[in-house]
């Protein structure tokens, strides 16, 4: 492709994505397909000859976009969002037209410096502290295991890189069981093992850790000779929204001498509400702190946000400088590649610059408020109807439900998220609250309309009523 076609192209796929968009209210919102049904249609082997760009952009869509669940659709309340604000897809154009590696700053001074104008645009709108200090990371999954991995050698005084974990004292991490199965992957990635992620029952109508749980657990590893290292609190956890004391929290951990990571990914977003800040109070005395713009705030995936208050204790933990990664002739700069895991990094600061800028911090504000009380409206509505029931009350924008029509409630639930899967209006998901199984509605679709809302209500109570 010559860069005169590219350019024709381009002006066709933004004609496609506009429309693309403008029309997604009239398109099912999970995939109506079934497995295998796409791979059916892709041939086996790749072409020898080069094919025309119409005979691709075709069988695009006739063979991929029918496979596509619509995470922009307005009436997506399955998960949590993976919004895309149009001024975040325009950045995006621009950071793949360039396609710039800044892994370090002298790979791209710009990104490097344009990112620690973000952490501190972000901070500041979320209310943290002037001594946490941010990075941008693929996803919260990353973050955590950079998280782990610093409270590992944090607590093996910087030895277990170097010498391995085989002759150290046992690990143990503590957390409540309803954080999100990323922790468990950590532990797994960081060689402290399964068994030592130490899972502690919650309290409250915010399933919160139990402290007294937490504060025996420790003491009674400590007797037992294990070495605790740290703890990964929650707020806003992904089942029904689950937030931990985090002042409790914090407390246990500066009298143990832990580290706290606490995983926002989803809640965080609505912290630049100051309002809503309550659900993490303390959270000035973690450690490390995680959220996903790409979630609620409308950055395009993937976009991750890690604060930390001694970022030099994940520099120990990850930074390596061989000689050609240094910078030589220079004032001692930020190489952000010494933050995270993987060593290349895309300039994603570049969508949070265009996202603030086009909506302001009050525009992205009253998005998250207005979500928040759509959801607690609709929640109101659904307890009014006697054969439903509400599980647990909206946390921000989550909560859950309960159909109670005849049988096994658990059998019946399922049936009626299936359903309304297949039906396409809406698309929504299970979970388990204390051992029952129960119906996930979350509002966070970048586009969502009250009225979106009020389809999701009567499609509910028509499918379920028909069962």
């Amino acid at each position: 492709m010559q860069w005169n076609e590219f350019e024709e192209w381009s002006q066709k796929m933004a004609t496609w994505a506009a429309d693309y968009h403008r029309t997604l209210r009239d398109k099912p919102v999970r995939a109506q397909v079934s497995p295998g049904d796409t791979l059916s249609l892709l041939p086996e082997t790749a072409p020898d000859s080069a094919e025309p760009m119409q005979n691709i952009i075709d069988d695009f869509e006739r063979i991929i976009m029918p496979g596509i669940t619509h995470w922009q659709h307005p009436r997506f309340f399955a998960y949590f969002p993976s919004n895309a604000a149009p001024p975040s897809i325009l950045a995006e154009q621009i950071v793949s037209a360039i396609s710039a590696q800044c892994m370090l700053w002298q790979t791209s001074p710009s990104a490097t410096e344009l990112e620690t104008r973000m952490m501190e645009w972000i901070r500041d709108g979320l209310g943290l502290p002037d001594a946490f200090t941010g990075v941008i990371q693929d996803s919260a999954s990353s973050a955590t295991l950079a998280a782990v991995l610093t409270m590992r050698e944090r607590a093996l005084n910087w030895d277990g890189n170097k010498s391995g974990l085989s002759s150290q004292k046992t690990l143990r991490i503590y957390c409540s069981d309803q954080v999100h199965t990323s922790i468990d992957r950590a532990i797994w990635i960081a060689g402290i093992g399964q068994d030592n992620l130490v899972k502690l029952p919650t309290t409250g109508d915010k399933k919160s850790i139990d402290i007294k749980a937490l504060q025996n657990a420790i003491a009674k590893d400590r007797a037992d000779g294990y070495l605790p290292a740290g703890i990964i609190a929650v707020t806003g956890a992904t089942g029904m929204g689950a937030c931990d004391d985090i002042s409790a929290v914090t407390e246990v951990a500066a009298n143990e001498g832990l580290f706290t990571h606490l995983d926002a990914a989803w809640a965080g977003s609505a912290m630049f509400c100051p309002e809503f800040r309550e659900l993490w109070a303390g959270v000035e005395r973690c450690d490390s702190i995680v959220f996903n713009p790409h979630k609620w705030l409308g950055a395009q995936f993937d976009c991750s946000v890690q604060f930390l208050r001694d970022p030099d204790a994940l520099r120990q933990t990850l930074a390596i400088r061989p000689e050609y990664l240094k910078t030589h002739g220079q004032a001692e700069v930020t190489d952000y590649s010494e933050w995270s895991v993987p060593l290349g990094r895309r300039f994603r600061a570049l969508k949070l610059w265009f996202l603030m800028r086009a909506y302001g911090i009050d525009g992205l504000r009253n998005r998250m408020r207005n979500h928040v009380a759509w959801a607690e409206a609709l929640a109101a509505r659904i307890a009014k109807e006697d054969d439903f029931e509400i599980v647990t009350n909206p946390i921000f924008s989550l909560f859950t439900f309960r159909f109670l029509g005849e049988g096994d409630l658990d059998d019946l639930n399922q049936r009626l998220v299936d359903r309304l899967n297949d039906d396409g209006r809406i698309y929504l998901t299970q979970t388990f609250v204390d051992g029952k199984k129960v119906i996930r509605f979350q509002i966070g679709q970048f586009d969502c309309t009250e009225q979106d809302v009020h389809v999701a209500f009567e499609t509910v109570l028509e499918i379920a009523r028909s069962l």
